[in-house]
């Protein structure tokens, strides 16, 4: 970013690089990035409800709609008014709650391991060599926000500092992770679902405390995340008149088409997965490689040490990227 003043958000840096083609090939995979993580959450909510309420079901004429279908089907009809919101100014400040929404997470959590009679005694195998792809690739989309850094970057008063707030930033993401990931082993081992709240205990009040505060956090962010999708598309409409009610259709049309693919492929792991091997580590890693590479124009004249390591880094993604999405989609493929 410090290479032009111009570089406001992650697609000015792809088109800095490579020019308008850049633009589009960033805004492509960040675009896909935010879509699946907007699926992500609907299917979260309807495994989540569908733990609290096993016996829900409605009938809509001859149709009878039971379980994770329905609360799919709810979860988008709350959320749908949200996407039609033009400022989500409102949004962006109730979703701050997030940070202390993963706080209460944990402690709600271990909670019920250490107070609620789960404890943490269950063992299981540590180390399994079939599934490193799919770890390292769920890793990848832990930490796949790197879409947003160049616009935090730009929003602070003192650009200086943005080191030491990513720095801040990765340890505690890092451990909030982890303790979950600690957390969830010893506390159900082998037997431990793809989300840890589907194991716990419906009757105690930590466990519906970790529940309900899993699913709030994604019905307050799904607009977040699907309106610079629709942003984008309506910027591209040549239309002048009737955009207003293109602008609605647009954002219905994008709602609709999560729950369908939420329907379809209802399997949190696997997607998320195929999201972090495939959308995350272009994004997160290959992308801004390649970017800095083309940016400071690094040629064999200047070959070091930094573009050695830079080197090992793309092709550490290259190898995530291509098994990481090549066994997730055979997961998914087999469960459907």
């Amino acid at each position: 970013m410090s290479a032009s003043p111009s570089i406001k958000t992650y697609p000015d840096i792809g088109e800095f690089a490579f020019g308008n083609k850049g633009r589009i090939l960033v805004s492509i995979f960040l675009y896909l990035e935010l879509y699946f993580v907007a699926i992500e959450f609907l299917i979260l909510e309807g495994d989540n409800l569908q733990k609290l309420f096993p016996n829900a079901k409605i009938h809509v004429g001859g149709l009878k709609i039971v379980g994770r279908q329905l609360f799919v089907f709810l979860v988008a009809i709350i959320v749908l008014p949200t996407t039609w919101l033009k400022s989500l100014g409102l949004l962006a400040y109730v979703s701050v709650g997030g940070v202390l929404a993963s706080i209460v997470l944990v402690c709600a959590v271990f909670w019920v391991g250490a107070v609620d009679g789960i404890g943490f005694d269950e063992k299981g195998e540590i180390w399994r060599w079939s599934g490193l792809i799919s770890a390292i690739s769920m890793f990848t989309f832990c930490y796949c926000g790197h879409a947003v850094f160049p616009t935090i970057c730009n929003s602070m008063k003192d650009r200086s500092q943005f080191p030491k707030v990513l720095f801040v930033c990765f340890i505690l993401s890092t451990i909030t992770y982890g303790s979950m990931a600690i957390m969830g082993y010893l506390m159900y081992g082998q037997n431990l679902m793809s989300q840890i709240t589907l194991n716990l205990p419906t009757r105690k009040v930590s466990s519906k405390i970790a529940i309900y505060t899993t699913l709030i956090n994604p019905i307050t962010k799904y607009a977040l995340v699907v309106s610079p999708i629709a942003i984008a598309i309506e910027d591209k409409l040549p239309l002048r008149k009737g955009k207003f009610i293109m602008s609605y259709f647009i954002r219905t049309f994008l709602v609709v088409s999560t729950v369908i693919v939420a329907l379809t492929i209802p399997f949190f792991a696997y997607v998320m997965s195929f999201t972090g091997a495939l959308l995350g580590v272009t994004v997160s890693i290959l992308l801004p490689c390649l970017c800095y590479l083309k940016i400071k124009k690094v040629s064999s004249s200047n070959f070091g040490i930094e573009v050695m390591f830079i080197g090992m880094i793309l092709v550490f993604g290259c190898f995530v990227a291509i098994s990481g999405t090549y066994v997730s989609l055979r997961n998914i493929i087999t469960h459907v």
